[in-house]
């Protein structure tokens, strides 16, 4: 499932259980300091808010005014704003920490002027005084000098740090232990990180929790701690000098690794930050790479970009040599994934990043592994940009290099790439033998035993079960184009067959949005709308970009092939606009051929003629020549239904696109264009010429003659032999 796809689902699953248990009971639901909110909790909440505005709950939070929200619009909102104490409610607090004497009367009245009734910093006043002695308790407070003698700090920040320096040596350097550990600890990781045993370490934390520097809070199994005030942790953690912070930085990181040694993975973000801020830039990059990973599987995107670009940044710490480059190589390659997500499949960040390792791949000492990784992401990086010539480029070190040591699926995979980017090369001829071989390898990993099937790893198991499902149905677009069209619906049985039976979605998606095209190819609109339609409900189920643009383009070339062309236009357009702006142009040339046909048949045709235009820059720059002849035939018939003077130039179309799919040997694009210039030439007066060519490649074919191209090529052969 898409990260973005899950993590929705995730905030709507917590979203019911509240509202289903405030049917039970009244609910009140409390958020603190959202001026730290991290973006999961922040989208939780804003769909949260859209949703009480009837039911019985209370969402409580606080926050600072620097932080903004939407929700003031909504008429259940209201805003309490938290002024500072007035002076009569100053005095009652004050009262309630110091009791009532008349003695203490001007000292209150000093604590209110100078915190200016801000409750927080007249609560730590009245605990730095207690510990410099200007007061005591003994049955009551009693002031031990005049309130003009009393040096009370300007600002609460200012306390803090007084407070902390009053601290004897062992319990300050405590404090700054567990303020390097962060806000909330446990005193397992502060045993093993204070190197103090715990006759020696637990009286000083409850010195600490006397003096109201931390609290004990309610945790499961060891004890846990938290500071009182976030102030309070920010201003203790600027005391702790560089020195000492990088060092307790890198006792943290050791301390944490053995402490969680049985499941790591829930700390890797922890890890990172604390090995970013030590001597060890090394041990950041693999937490940081890790982390990465974890925050592209949530769909924390921000994060995971802040954790690569952490990375990143702890690499240029390292000596500049082979080790670091292998390093970097590791964290691109992790990072492959999030950057899909976080900046879309066609970004300039991507083409960088994926650049960049193609580039670091290449040096000495890189095992094979890495390489093909890097290969591979840069394949599919070129082949979703919609380059197929640099895609091309990649295929065969990468076929070399999984034969050599890769896993049976990685061989399968990268043979089925070279087939695939022929494909959209417009090389159907040398695409077959790469399909047929990679579909026989799959078929003998599908026959081997099953002890040796479970010896794949998970993301092995992936690519075979991927691969399985999707190279019959692209050889089924290629035996199409080809001239075998029952063979072709054979094939996409098979893979229709394989994807419906996955238990995985989004091979189900897929399968079904490619198997569609193969239907569209041959016109057959009730089958193509039937799987397009599947393939839109799941690829929406899972936030699949790629599989739901696929889809919404198949509906609506089906919907203006049925008749709908104002609708099916629009949908095209706004699906093809939508892929184009992550970057990509993979499969543009085919959707513009649909857009321009459907405008003809509208009579907009310089519109058509445009979409038509607009398609040929894409096709030189990128290698993509699968729709090349159609395109041409398009262009064709709107030059020809503008204005019948243009038959000249109509007919050089027609034989332009004749030309290419003869270079193709694409017999079914050849049928196509032949049919239209046969239609030309009878109109011209040329029936014996039109009768002779399309009788020609009309008998070429040994199958699919109940297809509509097949069909109208001998409805016209029928008429203009009469």
């Amino acid at each position: 499932m898409d990260p973005q796809t899950r993590r929705r689902g995730t905030h709507d699953s917590i979203k019911r259980i509240l509202l289903r248990e405030s049917l039970n009971q009244p609910l009140m639901v409390i958020f603190e300091d959202l001026h730290w909110i991290d973006e999961g909790t922040q989208a939780f909440l804003n769909l949260f808010a859209d949703s009480i505005g009837t039911a019985k709950i209370l969402l409580l939070v606080n926050y600072r005014p620097e932080y903004s929200h939407h929700w003031n619009s909504k008429t259940y909102y209201t805003q309490l704003r938290l002024d500072p104490l007035g002076k009569e409610s100053a005095d009652q607090m004050l009262s309630a920490l110091l009791g009532d004497g008349e003695d203490l009367a001007p000292l209150k009245r000093l604590i209110i002027e100078r915190t200016e009734g801000n409750p927080f910093f007249l609560e730590e006043t009245v605990l730095v005084l207690f510990d410099e002695g200007a007061l005591v308790r003994n049955g009551a407070v009693k002031l031990t000098r005049p309130p003009n003698q009393l040096k009370i700090p300007p600002t609460v920040q200012a306390i803090l740090a007084a407070r902390i320096d009053r601290l004897a040596p062992g319990h300050k350097d405590l404090l700054q232990t567990l303020l390097v550990i962060g806000t909330e600890f446990k005193v397992g990781l502060v045993r093993k990180v204070a190197e103090k045993p715990g006759p020696e370490l637990e009286p000083m934390l409850f010195e600490l929790q006397l003096g109201e520097f931390i609290y004990e809070q309610p945790a499961v199994g060891d004890v846990e701690y938290i500071f009182k005030h976030a102030l309070t942790h920010d201003v203790a953690y600027q005391s702790v000098l560089n020195e000492r912070r990088r060092m307790l930085h890198g006792r943290i990181g050791p301390a944490l690794e053995s402490m969680y040694a049985a499941n790591l993975d829930e700390h890797v973000a922890e890890l990172a930050h604390h090995y970013a801020r030590s001597a060890n830039p090394r041990k950041a990059v693999e937490y940081c790479m890790r982390a990465v990973g974890q925050c592209a599987v949530r769909g924390a995107r921000a994060e995971a970009l802040a954790q690569f670009e952490t990375g990143l940044e702890q690499l240029g710490k390292l000596p500049n040599d082979d080790q670091r480059a292998e390093l970097e190589l590791d964290l691109r390659n992790a990072a492959y994934g999030a950057l899909f997500v976080i900046e879309g499949y066609g970004s300039l960040e991507m083409e960088q990043s994926s650049a960049r390792a193609l580039e670091l791949c290449r040096l000495p000492g890189i095992s094979s592994e890495k390489r093909l990784a890097a290969l591979t992401s840069f394949f599919n990086f070129q082949l979703t940009r919609g380059d197929m010539r640099k895609a091309s480029e990649i295929v065969p070190d990468m076929i070399a290099l999984a034969e050599e040591h890769a896993s049976a699926p990685q061989v399968v995979d990268a043979i089925f790439s070279m087939g695939f980017v022929r494909i959209h090369s417009g090389d159907f001829e040398l695409a077959a033998p790469d399909l047929d071989r990679s579909m026989a390898l799959t078929e003998s990993i599908a026959a081997s035993p099953n002890q040796r099937r479970v010896k794949l790893s998970p993301g092995d198991t992936w690519v075979y079960l991927f691969n399985r499902m999707l190279i019959p149905i692209i050889s089924a677009w290629n035996q199409w184009f080809l001239g075998y069209p029952d063979r072709a619906l054979k094939q996409v049985s098979i893979g229709t067959a394989f994807a419906r039976d996955s238990e995985i979605k989004t091979i189900r998606a897929t399968g079904l949005s490619f198997a569609a095209t193969l239907y569209g190819l041959r016109r057959e609109l009730e089958p193509m709308r039937e799987q397009a339609q599947a393939a839109l409900e799941l690829a929406t189920e899972l936030g699949s970009s790629l599989s739901r643009a696929m889809s919404e383009i198949n509906l609506g070339w089906a919907d203006a092939m049925a008749g709908d062309l104002e609708g099916g236009i629009a949908r095209m357009r706004h699906r093809l606009s939508a892929v184009r702006s992550t970057g990509s142009e993979v499969g543009s040339v085919g959707t513009l051929a649909h857009i321009a046909d459907a405008l003809r048949l509208t009579g907009r045709f310089d519109e058509g003629l445009r979409s038509v235009d607009e398609s040929f820059p894409i096709i030189e720059r990128t290698g993509e020549r699968m729709f090349e002849a159609e395109v041409r035939r398009v262009k064709g018939e709107l030059l020809l239904a503008r204005d019948a003077s243009n038959a000249a130039q109509a007919e050089r179309s027609f034989c332009t696109a004749i030309e290419v799919a003869r270079r193709q040997k694409a017999k079914s694009w050849e049928l196509r264009a032949t049919t239209s210039l046969a239609r030309l030439l009878a109109k011209q007066d040329k029936r014996d010429e039109a009768r002779a060519m399309l009788a020609d490649i009309y008998n070429w074919f040994t199958e699919g003659f109940d297809t509509a191209d097949l069909r109208d090529a001998k409805a016209l052969l029928d008429e203009l032999g009469t």
